[in-house]
């Protein structure tokens, strides 16, 4: 009997790389309607900018590489980290914040290091911390959730603000900033009114809180987590990354709920605010670029829930969801040389 080994992601249902995609990009889809419900349909706009950019990206690359193209965008793991960049972005952004991000992710971080199951980080959490960093205003100004926002922003809106259509609109949303468009994300409204002097309690009487999570933020990870469920149920993930994740970030915010109330969030907060529960279920779980152990996976989650809570505490960057992965992917290789399961049939080195 021959047998055909091929490059990660492995699954152990010995489903193809293509189902495993599709099975990832259909349960996000419950993530994406809710964020569109609160966040307006600009976020279905940069999620069609992205796939569309990152499948011809990808044809483009595997052409200059002399590789079969429809094979490969068959894959779906183009769409899987378009999607899960655009997600990421500002449904407001300007067309070309996304068009460069996806490029990023898939001709430098996928394709330079080789292709699907060789590049060493997440190609969207990359794509995102270049695109935070060379843009930061167009990458921070989030829509006011639509019960917050004093003006409307339809589908006719939307489009003229991502492709600068007409000077007006586009100019005024960056140049006003909070101007009943634009409003700062929750962890960042408690992160900028920690230094300024106020305690979490008089920031969370904000309306942007509504007394709980966050307007939006709130139900756009519930419906993470149900997506993330189905990939459990279907075994198309593995629970450590993100018991280890979830463990380690509740862990760590408990502390210091409990030792300074005043200028430390709950743990539940941490958990759904921001893209605490896309990075927990779709983002860390990359099979590629995380330990591949069952321990192993429980440290490499463990490091991104505890590199969360530092960033998103003492650091500047409010969410710190694409750093704490980026540099959990940096450390897998020296997890998984550390801890290694004992080979069958063979004694442990202890």
């Amino acid at each position: 009997m021959a047998f055909k080994i091929a490059s990660s992601p492995h699954v152990s249902q010995g489903l193809q790389t293509a189902n495993v995609m599709r099975r990832v990009a259909l349960c996000l889809i419950p993530g994406i309607i809710v964020q569109t419900v609160f966040f307006g349909v600009g976020s279905l706009i940069q999620l069609c900018l992205a796939i569309l950019t990152a499948y011809l990206g990808e044809a483009l690359v595997l052409k200059a590489r002399k590789r079969p193209i429809l094979v490969t965008l068959k894959d779906n793991s183009a769409l899987v980290t378009a999607s899960l960049l655009a997600l990421a972005i500002p449904p407001l952004a300007p067309w070309w914040v996304v068009v460069i991000g996806s490029l990023f992710a898939i001709v430098i971080v996928k394709h330079l290091y080789g292709g699907l199951g060789h590049n060493l980080f997440n190609p969207a959490m990359a794509a995102y911390v270049v695109l935070l960093i060379s843009f930061p205003l167009q990458m921070t100004s989030w829509v006011a959730p639509q019960s917050l926002a004093l003006n409307g922003v339809d589908a006719l809106a939307a489009i003229k603000a991502i492709f600068a259509i007409g000077p007006s609109f586009a100019n005024d949303f960056y140049r006003l900033g909070l101007d009943g468009i634009a409003m700062a994300t929750p962890l960042d409204t408690i992160k900028t009114d920690l230094s300024l002097g106020l305690t979490t309690i008089e920031s969370l009487t904000k309306p942007i809180f509504d007394g709980s999570y966050g307007i939006g933020w709130f139900w756009v990870n519930l419906a993470y987590l149900a997506g993330g469920l189905a990939l459990l149920k279907m075994k198309v993930i593995r629970w450590h990354i993100s018991v280890g994740i979830l463990a380690a970030l509740f862990v760590c915010a408990s502390f210091g709920f409990l030792i300074s109330p005043d200028t430390h969030v709950s743990p539940l907060f941490h958990w759904f605010s921001g893209g605490t529960m896309l990075a927990v279920f779709f983002i860390a779980t990359d099979p590629v670029t995380a330990a591949t152990s069952p321990r192993g996976r429980l440290i490499f989650g463990a490091s991104i829930g505890i590199i969360i809570y530092l960033i998103r505490t003492y650091g500047g960057y409010p969410d710190a969801v694409a750093f704490a992965v980026l540099l959990a992917n940096m450390c897998a290789p020296f997890i998984d040389h550390y801890v290694r399961p004992r080979t069958y049939g063979h004694r442990s080195a202890s």
